[in-house]
């Protein structure tokens, strides 16, 4: 009976760990992995680019070969160059960052429906490679946008980066020190004057 218990102890343990609906893409000859939502439509694949799509989001993954030299201002500018071809507005650079590669540049703007979008480039550590990630998606998928781009990675495994979210906890004696100053501070009321008519 013990032995029974253990064991399904360790299969639904197993089964918690295990992301509920994933598909991890390969791309054997860059080493090159990444991770998605399932029930995505593969719409293009060949040697250097690949898109997939799902009912409100869209990603289109291209690789590039890094020029000599290329250096951060080359790097920003083609994304803005890229960002201009889609006609998208409201410019402003990302802080996405993604472990495993040199360097990652990111742009996030609106497109011209309203939707939103990210370009990111990551910049290999070990090959002559950029890889480009472009993301169209409505405006409540910013997480899985970013759990996406997050999970590519750059090793011989071929396993997309699982990024552990960690929850900071404040120690009780800082706790307790920030209650005493919100304490100590004078208190101020806000007054607004309604329109009388």
């Amino acid at each position: 009976m013990k032995r029974i218990l253990t064991t399904a102890a360790l299969l639904l343990m197993l089964l918690v760990s295990l992301p509920a609906s994933a598909t991890v893409y390969t791309w054997s000859r860059y080493d090159l992995s990444f991770e998605t939502p399932d029930w995505g439509f593969v719409s293009y694949q060949s040697n250097t680019r690949f898109e997939i799509q799902w009912d409100d989001m869209v990603m289109t993954v291209q690789l590039y070969s890094q020029d000599k030299g290329a250096d951060k201002k080359m790097l920003t500018n083609n994304l803005q160059r890229k960002a201009l071809g889609y006609s998208m507005y409201d410019l402003h650079d990302g802080k996405i960052k993604v472990k495993g590669f040199k360097k990652t540049y990111s742009l996030d703007g609106t497109m011209p429906d309203g939707s939103r979008a990210v370009i990111v480039d990551l910049v290999s550590k070990h090959q002559n490679l950029i890889v480009e990630i472009t993301v169209n998606y409505l405006f409540g998928n910013r997480e899985t946008v970013e759990d996406m781009i997050k999970s590519f990675a750059e090793n011989k495994t071929q396993q997309p980066n699982h990024e552990t979210k960690r929850q900071k906890v404040q120690k009780k004696e800082d706790a307790d020190k920030q209650q005493q100053k919100k304490e100590q501070q004078p208190r101020t009321t806000r007054k607004e004057k309604l329109y009388d008519a």
